[in-house]
């Protein structure tokens, strides 16, 4: 045997070690995965409520500043975004927000016996990380099993 080389037996405890690092690193991967998945979905879920807040917020204002006695909801999200019944550029929305959990789908539609925008909600069918009712001060989202069940409709008195 010639100095410097190494048995059979010495290459293939190499191999092994090698084999089982690999296997160590790629199950702490999968833990860092499923951690970072989980965090995204709560920041997800945030902006849900965040964002549907604002558009109970518009929609509320927009019924608080009907010109009149008579009050009205909304036509669409578009006069959330530039209320044309006033001389000025009145704005209730700064823009449409996308949904959070489902970005390439438009939000859903509440709609009164009129035709008019009475809130949003988000159409994705995944369950909520939330597990109990959530007042947000213009609207309370109740216990869901779907995303799609939290309607965000303000709470404004005709």
């Amino acid at each position: 045997m010639r100095a410097g080389s190494f048995s059979s037996r010495e290459g293939g405890f190499t191999y092994v070690w090698v084999l089982a690092m690999v296997a160590i690193i790629g199950v702490g991967l999968a833990a860092m995965g499923t951690l970072y998945s989980e965090h995204a979905r709560r920041e997800r879920e945030q902006d849900l409520i965040r964002i549907g807040s604002l558009y109970a917020q518009a929609i509320a204002s927009y019924y608080r500043m009907s010109p009149g006695s008579e009050k009205r909801f909304p036509p669409s999200i578009d006069a959330l975004l530039l209320d044309t019944r006033f001389v000025g550029n009145v704005r209730h929305l700064r823009k449409a927000y996308a949904d959070p959990v489902s970005p390439l789908h438009a939000w859903g539609l509440v709609k009164g016996a009129d035709g008019t925008l009475r809130g949003v909600f988000s159409t994705n069918e995944a369950a909520p990380l939330r597990r109990e009712p959530l007042d947000l001060g213009i609207t309370v989202l109740p216990v869901a099993s779907h995303y799609r069940d939290w309607p965000f409709v303000p709470k404004v008195e005709p």
